[in-house]
């Protein structure tokens, strides 16, 4: 047998393989080979898909057919006023949330510590400012000049609590605070998903629990905080507009200006959902971003 027949042997014997007469079927059961397969209709995507474009086509046919002058809105969409509010309400926002995250990583490692005081007075800060509404601690803060009238260090320097506490400063502090009891929780929840390990390992080789939580847990809880911290910040932007109560000058503050002096609400009120809805399509991309920026060193491990 030479090598030839040897090398054509196997394609031989996948031949006679591939020729050999299907299986028959067991005695009692049809042969459904030939039979075309049914799919499923999906009848209730499609209904519920013409409801909706029904839904939103009479929406905006009572948009285009309603009492309201498209002029007055491409007009004040790029008025001076409009867009000073759109940065007062991104300035805010910033700082507010910078004031929000400092305060939420304090309070989240105060509740992780094993200092019971420091637990309590945690606990007490985020039960006080997720309990109460945002608009009364803001007018709380724009008011607090009937409670301390004079705010300042004794002996040092002093001055008139309505003089210190402007719009400005009352809507930093009434959002910020407010944000950092709820930052505090999103944060903790990312310290917490850090395993028990890299604390043990950071006391093995000699790092005190601040330098631990700098150097090594807090890098990795940013993986799992980014996302909600990204939520917290655009809705921060839109929680800027409650600051209009205390006479700060953002976004939804200047639309009311405007609209209470030509009457013309319902077109300034469609200018500032336009701005927020353009502010909010550009930060959700950016936070998508950051997202994956941090998940880098998780999508290398499971590899």
């Amino acid at each position: 047998m030479g090598l030839g027949d040897q090398c054509s042997r196997p394609a031989h014997a996948e031949r006679g393989a591939a020729m050999k007469p299907a299986p028959a079927l067991a005695e009692g059961f049809p042969d459904l080979s030939g039979l075309r397969i049914a799919r499923e209709p999906h009848w209730f995507r499609w209904i519920s898909a013409a409801l909706i474009v029904l839904v939103l086509a009479a929406i905006a046919r009572a948009f285009a057919n309603g009492q309201i002058e498209w002029s007055y809105v491409n007009r004040f969409l790029t008025a001076k006023v409009i867009l000073e509010g759109i940065v007062n309400t991104m300035v805010m926002a910033v700082l507010a949330m910078m004031l929000g995250i400092f305060l939420g990583i304090v309070v989240a490692i105060m509740r992780l510590s094993p200092n019971p005081v420091l637990k309590t007075v945690a606990a007490g800060y985020t039960w006080l400012f997720r309990g109460t509404p945002l608009i009364l601690q803001l007018l709380l803060w724009f008011n607090l000049a009937l409670v301390f009238p004079t705010i300042g260090i004794p002996g040092l320097w002093s001055a008139r609590a309505v003089d210190v506490m402007t719009p400005f400063l009352a809507a930093l502090l009434g959002l910020g605070i407010n944000q950092g009891a709820y930052t505090s929780e999103v944060m903790r929840a990312g310290m917490l998903s850090v395993d028990i390990g890299q604390y043990e390992a950071a006391q093995a080789i000699g790092m005190g629990r601040l330098r631990a939580l700098r150097r090594i847990v807090l890098p990795q809880a940013m993986r799992v905080v980014i996302p909600p911290l990204g939520n917290e910040f655009i809705g921060m932007v839109k929680a800027t507009s409650l600051a209009s109560v205390i006479q700060y000058p953002e976004l939804l503050h200047n639309a009311e200006n405007i609209y209470y002096a030509n009457s013309r609400v319902i077109e300034l009120l469609i200018v500032a959902g336009l701005w927020y809805l353009l502010v909010v399509s550009i930060l959700t991309p950016l936070q998508m971003l950051l997202e994956r920026r941090f998940a880098r060193g998780t999508l290398r491990l499971a590899r």
